[in-house]
């Protein structure tokens, strides 16, 4: 087999797999973060009153419990505060809500990377089989 087709049809095969892959990854945290039944208060830093289940209510719920803590422990943040301060445990579960809001953003940006890479797969693998179509014609002339 021409190695040229094999190249065209492997990254075609590669990027709708990361499309594929990509879409999956999104609605599985969307929906995970949606059956949490989270929303943003109305004095959050931003997007009020809204719905947590995309990167950017994921972020501005984090950013709404950063400075509610903050305001709570006066500006100390759980490894500032002394070890029998009882803000202590407030600080940690606050710092561990924030973690899983922020891996939830982060798994949103890498599933949007992964979408986007895939296109360029699919682009690359079309522009390859164009390419090796047109070389195959001018061969037979």
């Amino acid at each position: 087999m021409d190695m040229r087709k094999v190249a065209s049809i492997g990254s075609l095969v590669l990027g709708v797999l990361l499309i594929i892959g990509s879409i999956g990854t999104w609605v599985m945290v969307s929906s995970t973060l949606d059956d949490q039944r989270i929303t943003t208060p109305d004095d959050a830093v931003c997007l009020p009153d809204t719905n947590v289940n995309g990167p950017f209510s994921a972020y501005c719920q984090a950013m709404t419990i950063d400075r509610n803590v903050l305001e709570t422990t006066d500006g100390q943040r759980y490894a500032e505060l002394d070890r029998e301060d009882p803000l202590r445990d407030v600080a940690q579960s606050a710092s561990f809500l924030q973690a899983s809001l922020f891996t939830s953003v982060l798994s949103f940006g890498v599933a949007a990377m992964a979408f986007g890479m895939g296109v360029l797969f699919v682009l690359i693998g079309l522009g390859m089989r164009d390419v090796r179509e047109q070389v195959h014609e001018l061969q037979r002339t």
